[in-house]
């Protein structure tokens, strides 16, 4: 009774796996590879979202900034200049910058010393927003040196421009990254189809022999090793979650986001990595099986 039992126990796990693939590809080398993989995928696409996000963040603010210096002017021509602004259509808002704030951020360019005390004659300061990034700050600077002479207009949307650019480049390079990491996985699965066809090619000849079409005998290996490649990656995705979640508290000041740690992560994307890694090795051992399988008599 007992013998039979286990006859019959053989015969079903044979039916489930009759290519012996829970023994041919039982390793962790694959996940190992896959889940390496994956904590590099994901660190580069926290980096292209967070690229974007400075990006957007320095367009929609800095770029948008404008400083007007007043040197030598008083209470009263401060007032004036903060008068011609507001009337002008394209400012959305002007605001003299207090003397103790413009102090605190000369102050370490002054080696600590306050202007004050080195006997610097400061310059008012109105700090501007304009209505749209498209406005061209020499127009305002013209209306206002019409109507407050003496008036220095400092635009930042140069330096926004470049900052901006720099942020695309490395989010193309962090595009660029995903692209070689998915690459280097479809190879590791090809390598480990091609041990798993080798270790069991006795068993894939027989079965090809008695008539098996070649899409079923691709698609066990493909969903063995499909599973095998989601598992790593799934391993590697939530590895990568602690870095990344003080890699965001610490950009938060720069992106504007009100969330950080866990809540900024964009766990939309980090939940498709594991589903991309299933879909790239089931799709690679298909192929390659099926590769394999046309030179077969």
């Amino acid at each position: 009774m007992a013998s039979g039992m286990t006859i019959l126990a053989r015969r079903s796990r044979y039916s489930r796996d009759p290519l012996g693939l829970r023994r041919a590809l039982a390793g962790w080398l694959l996940p190992g590879l896959v889940a390496a993989m994956a904590l590099l995928a994901a660190l580069a696409v926290a980096g292209a979202e967070g690229a974007a996000a400075l990006a957007g963040r320095w367009q929609r603010g800095a770029a948008a900034a404008v400083t007007v210096q007043l040197p030598g002017a008083d209470a009263a021509r401060t007032e004036r200049a903060l008068a011609a602004l507001r009337a002008l259509p394209d400012v959305a808002e002007a605001r003299a910058m207090d003397q103790a704030r413009l102090e605190a951020l000369l102050r370490p360019w002054l080696g600590g010393t306050t202007p004050g005390s080195a006997g610097l004659a400061l310059p008012a300061v109105i700090e501007l927003r304009l209505s749209e990034r498209g406005t061209d700050p020499a127009r305002v600077g013209e209306r206002l040196a019409a109507a407050v002479p003496g008036a220095v207009v400092e635009a930042h949307g140069l330096w926004v421009q470049r900052l901006a650019a720099l942020a695309r480049s490395l989010q193309a390079v962090a595009w660029a990254v995903l692209g070689l990491v998915a690459a280097v996985a479809a190879a590791v699965v090809a390598v480990a189809t091609r041990a798993g066809l080798a270790a069991r090619r006795d068993a894939v000849e027989v079965l090809h022999g008695l008539g098996a079409r070649d899409a079923e005998i691709a698609g066990r290996f493909a969903r063995r090793l499909g599973l095998l490649a989601g598992a790593g990656a799934l391993l590697g995705t939530a590895a990568s979650v602690p870095a990344l979640a003080l890699l965001a508290d610490l950009a938060a000041p720069w992106t504007g986001l009100q969330s950080s740690g866990l809540a900024a992560l964009p766990w939309g994307v980090l939940g498709a990595i594991p589903l991309a890694a299933y879909l790239v090795g089931w799709g690679t051992a298909q192929l390659t099986v099926r590769r394999w399988l046309r030179h077969l008599p």
